[in-house]
């Protein structure tokens, strides 16, 4: 198995941008491959501003900030994840949408290169038929804000080698990151539990029961959480949410995965969360949550 050197990451989201941050901050040459510019444009504004942060913070030096920034790149040509010894997706929870990438890097990707789903309901063994090679793919979920959350769920395929899953393992470590292996089953562990737990949020806001605001203090003050679930669910996105729901609720039929009505009304509304400036709450910018 190859030494890791260079990332790869597919999707300049709020997920991939994470991610991103995460590997070059650990030191390895990143390159973040996005269909559109004006998205790459974005991610690397607001990766420039948290890292702004982190020297604010006296967390990084600005001699450090440079060395990381200048290891990090942008670009819209797949060709470019040639050199990657490494490629994360983190695109939309659609198994089509999955398929089509992974066909794609499979032929411009090295043999020795390894394939990774940021998947957070889907499963890996059928993202990985889709890959040209099942032998080399893991799941690597990663939380969100992936640059300040320690957590990495790692998940192998029912084809994943052993040799693949320590690769990833140690990779997964050398980033500083905290893995712990989960099977390969719907909602891993986190997204098993939160989202039940987000829509039933999200239906105490829909009931009039209580403001999002005031749900959010209860939930940290009683329950000792770092942000509340509309904080979070902001942060993520509400069509983000909608498709991780949609998925999960298909693979269990659990009814508290279905996602409420509200969820459908916000997005169409265009009320996503931070990426357009309301949600549940209402913000100026869209600025990455911390600095790190």
């Amino acid at each position: 198995m190859a030494v890791i050197k260079t990332v790869g990451v597919a999707g300049s989201g709020t997920m991939g941008t994470g991610i991103a941050i995460v590997a070059a901050r650990a030191g390895f040459r990143t390159v973040v491959y996005d269909t559109r510019e004006e998205a790459l444009a974005r991610a690397r504004k607001q990766t420039e501003g948290f890292f702004a942060k982190s020297v604010e913070r006296k967390k990084l030096t600005q001699e450090q900030v440079g060395k990381i920034l200048s290891s990090l790149s942008g670009t819209t040509d797949i060709a470019a994840l040639a050199a990657c010894d490494i490629v994360i997706e983190a695109v939309f929870e659609d198994l089509k949408v999955k398929h089509e990438l992974l066909s794609r890097l499979n032929k411009v990707c090295p043999q020795h290169a390894l394939f990774a789903s940021n998947t957070s309901t889907l499963s890996i063994t059928e993202i990985a038929a889709g890959s040209g090679r099942e032998d080399r793919f893991v799941g690597m979920h990663f939380c969100l804000p992936a640059q300040l959350m320690k957590l990495v769920e790692m998940s192998p395929g029912l084809k994943t080698s052993d040799a693949t899953f320590q690769a990833a393992w140690d990779f997964c470590k050398a980033l500083d990151q905290s893995p712990v292996k989960t099977q390969d089953s719907p909602g891993f562990i986190l997204n098993y539990f939160l989202i039940p737990f987000h829509n039933d949020a999200i239906r105490l806001v829909e009931a009039g029961v209580a403001a999002p605001a005031d749900i959010d203090r209860a939930i940290k003050a009683g329950l000792g959480y770092a942000m509340g679930p509309l904080e979070l669910l902001d942060l993520v996105g509400l069509d983000t949410h909608l498709l991780v729901a949609e998925a999960l609720y298909a693979a269990t039929h659990e009814p508290r995965a279905a996602v409420p009505a509200l969820v459908k009304r916000m997005i169409a509304a265009g009320q996503l969360g931070r990426k357009t400036g309301r949600g549940f709450y209402t913000y100026q910018g869209n600025a990455m949550f911390g600095g790190g």
